[in-house]
């Protein structure tokens, strides 16, 4: 997994409530069991029109969120089935921070397994981010892990709270397996003793 420390990408807002991992990446696009390729469905729904072509209104498909990397959204973002695939789509795509007031409880946890920080900030403030991603072309927000602030170019600074242990986890790249790793030496002497 990718460590985290810091961050500086463009915004894409997404001003929607309640977005479902069914949305985040259809069902009938969960037949690969490597985690990689799931970006190009991203949102596949929205994204797309009926007869397959790009759908130029979805915010994702404006010319103005292309390299986007960071994505604002509204209250209850990732609710829904339990899905893994739904942060492996997102990072696949590109993105490493996601805002929002809320998320669902194992998306939450799903993300931070997968090297994306998701931002919990309150319904105001998420307002106000909307509102400079309308004012400013091209926003951008800086994510810094290691202070837990959320920054702009333009005066904007907010600190996020972050669970201490996965705060380490992504500052240090791990995901579970990387967590069990690194007690590899242990393991070792353990199945030695235990033939």
């Amino acid at each position: 997994m990718k460590s985290f420390t810091q961050h500086t990408g463009l915004v894409v807002a997404m001003d929607r409530a309640n977005v479902d991992t069914d949305q985040i990446i259809p069902k009938q696009f969960l037949k690969r069991i490597e985690r990689i390729g799931f970006g190009e469905f991203l949102f596949w729904d929205w994204a797309r029109r009926d007869d397959g072509s790009p759908n130029p209104e979805f915010e994702l498909n404006r010319p103005e969120a292309q390299g986007a990397s960071v994505l604002l959204a509204r209250r209850n973002f990732g609710c829904g089935s339990s899905r893994e695939h739904a942060p492996w789509a997102l990072e696949d795509f590109g993105f490493r921070v996601i805002i929002a007031p809320s998320f669902a409880d194992i998306f939450y946890n799903n993300c931070f397994k997968n090297g994306m920080l998701p931002i919990k900030l309150t319904e105001n403030v998420v307002d106000e981010l909307f509102g400079r991603v309308a004012e400013y072309p091209q926003y951008q927000l800086t994510a810094d892990l290691q202070t837990c602030t959320l920054s702009d170019p333009h005066g904007f600074s907010m600190p996020f709270a972050v669970d201490a242990f996965r705060r380490d986890c992504l500052l240090h790249g791990l995901d579970d397996i990387g967590q069990t790793l690194e007690h590899e030496d242990k393991i070792t002497a353990y199945e030695q003793t235990h033939p």
